[in-house]
């Protein structure tokens, strides 16, 4: 038994999951300790998308062993859970003064853990079956992890540099204020990079998506409604801490639990990947994505009558922001309307061309003087329409 072979076993597994559950109790205890808001910071719905993560990753490394996107859902989490906790602690022995145990092993994992976040665009990349698109990608992902590496090689001798003179400053979030040339040389090519593969892995996906047919659209249609449903989440938590007449608190209160939804997509590529037939999802895509377009537009119509009646006009009374937010609240149903119809001209031709032969048919209907020809033609338009096994139209004559 090779190192992968005894790394996939269940008990692998299970650990891991069990340690990302334990990684999430002290969170909250852990925020208050360090004297910061758990809703702020890592709060219940943070909590939720890392063990949504976890629990995904569980079920699909256990049903597809071979397929190593369950274990980097798990490694994911695992990680973001620890990144956190660590930031805490580091916060409450170096900012608050207590002294705790193995307070600079902590320090030094929490800064080498920063480049984690750069195995999520692998996982897209590698939907749904684990391997990449083509042998061609090969020299790419490996130019990629050799800059992670190299991002965490420069991290750990800044903390251990840090540690050794003494020089253990941390922020807010726990990470050292202290940087090294290196580091401040090596940010922007990783930063560039990662952001290079991200958008790599989403267009490659896009692409294929348009070009799947049968199972594997099937699948694709699931990650697209994943990730456009986590899109309408972050675009609504924008939206919910725009300065509107709510105070701050509530504000951030409600934007912490629209971040809930970012959960979508580890569960719709976890569906994809095991059972992707259960639900009518080109409906979900289309639906998804019109309010993913609508919030988008309705936030940068608010945004600009709020910057219009504040900055141009002059007007900083709080009727400025109320107005703007009844015209952002009018555009709504109209706006929603209207991008529906385009969306599924594209991405729900079905009810699109369902949509138009009803309509066609309203409109020959009125012209109909004939029983027998409005009898035929509907029953071509259910047929065309649903595609049902049988038709049958029965007309009641009495009277």
């Amino acid at each position: 038994m090779n190192w992968l072979s005894w790394l996939r076993r269940p008990v692998t597994i299970w650990a891991l999951a069990g340690l990302a559950l334990l990684l999430a109790v002290p969170l909250v205890p852990l925020s208050l300790a360090a004297r910061q808001n758990p809703l702020a910071t890592a709060g219940p719905p943070d909590i939720v998308v890392c063990l949504s993560f976890a629990v995904v990753g569980l079920v699909v490394a256990w049903y597809r062993p071979g397929n190593p996107i369950g274990w980097l859902m798990l490694v994911l989490a695992v990680s973001i859970l620890f990144y956190i906790d660590a930031g805490f602690y580091d916060v409450i022995g170096y900012r608050s003064g207590h002294r705790l145990p193995f307070a600079p092993v902590v320090l030094f994992l929490y800064e080498i853990q920063q480049p984690v976040l750069g195995l999520l665009p692998l996982v897209i990349l590698l939907f749904p079956d684990g391997r990449l698109p083509s042998p061609r990608w090969r020299w790419l992902v490996y130019g990629y992890l050799t800059v992670g590496l190299a991002d965490v090689i420069v991290l750990a001798q800044m903390s251990v540099y840090a540690i050794t003179a003494h020089r253990t400053q941390v922020d807010t979030s726990g990470a050292l204020t202290v940087t090294s040339r290196a580091d401040r040389v090596l940010q922007a090519p990783a930063a560039l990079v990662f952001f290079v593969l991200w958008v790599l892995a989403v267009g490659y996906q896009v692409v294929s998506w348009r070009r799947a047919v049968g199972g594997r659209r099937q699948q694709l249609n699931w990650l697209m409604a994943g990730g456009a449903a986590a899109l309408v989440s972050f675009l609504a938590a924008i939206a919910a801490n725009a300065p509107l007449l709510l105070p701050h608190s509530v504000r951030l209160a409600i934007g912490e639990v629209l971040l809930v939804g970012v959960a979508a997509l580890p569960t719709g590529m976890g569906v994809a990947i095991l059972r992707y037939r259960l639900y009518e999802i080109e409906r979900i895509i289309s639906r998804t994505l019109a309010y993913a377009i609508v919030t988008g537009l309705l936030v940068g119509v608010y945004a600009g009558l709020v910057l219009l009646a504040t900055r141009v006009l002059s007007v900083h009374t709080p009727v400025a922001v109320a107005a703007s937010t009844l015209a952002a609240a009018a555009l709504f149903t109209p706006l929603r309307r209207r991008v529906q119809r385009v969306v599924d001209r594209r991405f729900n031709r079905v009810r699109y061309d369902g949509d138009r032969m009803v309509a066609a048919f309203a409109v020959r209907l009125k012209d109909a003087v004939e029983l027998d020809m409005v009898r035929a033609d509907l029953a071509g338009v259910v047929s065309q329409a649903l595609e049902p096994t049988h038709v049958s139209v029965w007309i009641n004559q009495r009277g």
